[in-house]
């Protein structure tokens, strides 16, 4: 820890207490309740739609391959329908549920070995899961197993993947085989093997959002002042507009101004997020980060009482929040990539309701999604 103790938790405790308030304040967990039975009865009367959400996710995979950033980021968006289609899938009475869901995670383990980014996968199969205890209220056992497997998994990933690269990069092969010699190289270089403190005390540092809020408490105001709101209206410039109106905007995993707040210094092609919460302090302080905090949590808590009010006549909405809050609910993200991706999730879902009616909406009414 880079500064005192109390000095660290007097910020971050109230702020996310300011948080975690400000997104339930009110909201009665409604937009994180899923109407299982209304979703089953409304797959069955569009049985092909599950199928069509997987293909158009596929697709969209495919073509952002070979489009630019900016409009590529739209199709990274449809790849995700992908999952949503899964998730569809999962909440239907249909029997062919096993073979789309190994088809889809095959796909994604296959992307996440090529590219040795695992964050994806990471992210899906928790999604996965919390869809399959909703849908199927599996027993505490059963539950506990998954999460101890879970951790497990992240863990590997979390001590492997510096490793993994490395061989990738060296010119290995990527797949299992290079994963799986990767394992065998770190168990044999630790002396209390894998799961040892030598090796994973570097893991979770990487990790540890704290070591990086320290760090900023730290640089800023003593040797970097309060921005006093300035890097917050390029963070919503950087969230709302597009490249082609605002050039010059912030950039995801700005190495330079993680350097500039945080004061650590980072090897090329390494990036980190200063994180919502570390936004709200360089920007306000510690008073101004809990409010800034708490408005965060506000903005989340409407969305999903949006969502909620408009799955009377869209059944099927809620199951696109996860595609909303992919990167909201990741705390080493820096808030101009969260804003960002949730504003465009917004307007695309919003896009695909407007003119898909015909497959979502069950009749025609005015709600957040029929305008």
């Amino acid at each position: 820890m880079q500064i005192p103790e109390a000095e660290y938790f007097s910020y971050a405790l109230p702020a996310i207490i300011c948080f975690i308030t400000g997104l339930h304040i009110g909201s009665q967990l409604k937009g994180e309740t899923l109407n299982v039975d209304a979703i089953t009865s409304f797959i069955e009367k569009r049985p092909k739609l599950p199928v069509t959400m997987i293909a158009i996710g596929f697709f969209s995979s495919f073509l952002a391959q070979f489009i630019s950033s900016e409009i590529g980021f739209v199709f990274y968006l449809l790849a995700g329908f992908k999952f949503i289609g899964v998730f569809m899938i999962i909440c239907s009475n249909s029997k062919m549920k096993l073979a789309p869901m190994i088809i889809v995670y095959v796909s994604i383990i296959s992307s996440s070995l090529g590219e040795g980014m695992f964050h994806d996968l990471i992210m899906w199969i928790l999604f996965l899961g919390l869809f399959y205890a909703i849908r199927y209220k599996p027993s505490t056992i059963f539950k506990l197993i998954f999460t101890i497997v879970f951790l497990i998994v992240i863990t590997l990933i979390q001590v492997l993947k510096a490793d993994y690269r490395s061989s990738i990069r060296s010119g290995d092969e990527a797949g299992l085989e290079t994963l799986n010699k990767a394992y065998e190289e770190k168990e044999s270089e630790q002396s209390g093997g894998i799961f040892s403190l030598e090796s994973l005390g570097p893991a979770v540092t990487r990790i540890n959002q704290g070591f990086i809020i320290t760090n900023i408490m730290k640089t800023v105001p003593t040797k970097t002042p309060f921005e006093d709101g300035s890097e917050m209206g390029k963070i919503l410039e950087a969230a709302i507009l597009p490249r082609i109106l605002a050039p010059d905007k912030l950039r995801a995993g700005d190495r330079e101004i993680f350097m500039k707040y945080s004061g650590l210094r980072l090897r090329e092609g390494t990036s980190m997020g200063l994180s919502s919460l570390g936004d709200a302090y360089i920007n306000f302080g510690i008073t101004g980060g809990c409010i800034c905090m708490l408005m965060l949590g506000l903005l989340y808590n409407f969305t999903l009482m949006q969502f909620h009010k408009s799955s009377k006549y869209y059944p099927l909405l809620l199951l696109f929040v996860p595609l909303v809050f992919y990167y909201p609910i990741r705390p080493d993200c820096e808030l101009q990539t969260i804003l960002g991706h949730f504003i465009k999730s917004i307007f695309l879902i919003f896009l695909v309701m407007k003119f898909w009616k015909k497959a979502f909406r069950i009749e025609e009414t005015r709600t957040l999604f029929a305008v």
